[in-house]
């Protein structure tokens, strides 16, 4: 089974679906699954109407897309849990204190993801690509200053317009660029 990443939100119909498609995209050559959730999701919503048109653009029908209660079981299969915002990781790591190590906000991991020496060899057959490199990200976030919450926080895009959408999904992108360097890196 390949390694997982699951992408957090409140409501999972817009800013974690786009991340879940976007990362799916960018890291198709990695053995990666992508996956998402919401800590306040209804089960079995559609992806919102903006946000389908960007998942889209992936190759992948968001037709299929239904929305998804964050539960324990989809925290325990992720080797990393990346959220849209400090107060979904807070959720996460309350909801199953065994994700602490391996729950960041996904703006927060993208600059210690750019800033993480790629692991050792070693340590990627020991951990595989992505357990390895959640770990050298770790490591740099114990050498750095706390970020401000508007540097963690993505803004959710929800009840704006269609071009909101968009520049949520281009910092979404920007942000898997260097997460998705750096388990290439370790691969």
């Amino acid at each position: 089974m390949a390694d997982r990443i699951l992408f957090v939100c409140h409501a999972n119909m817009c800013r974690s679906p786009m991340a879940e498609y976007l990362a799916g995209w960018l890291m198709a050559k990695l053995p990666i699954e992508t996956a998402s959730a919401g800590v306040a999701a209804l089960e079995g919503r559609p992806m919102h109407p903006y946000a389908a048109p960007i998942a889209a653009a992936t190759g992948r029908d968001p037709a299929e897309f239904r929305s998804r209660l964050l539960a324990p079981a989809h925290l325990a299969e992720a080797a990393l849990v990346l959220t849209a915002t400090r107060r979904q990781r807070a959720a996460c790591v309350s909801l199953v204190p065994a994700t602490l190590h391996r729950a960041f906000t996904l703006r927060q991991f993208a600059r210690l993801a750019a800033l993480a020496e790629p692991p050792d060899k070693t340590e990627v057959a020991d951990a595989g690509a992505l357990r390895a490199a959640v770990r050298a990200a770790a490591v740099v976030r114990g050498r750095l200053q706390p970020a401000a919450p508007a540097d963690d926080d993505l803004p959710d895009p929800i009840g704006g317009t269609p071009m909101d959408f968009r520049r949520c999904a281009s910092e979404i992108e920007r942000s898997l660029t260097p997460v998705a360097a750096l388990i290439e890196a370790a691969g």
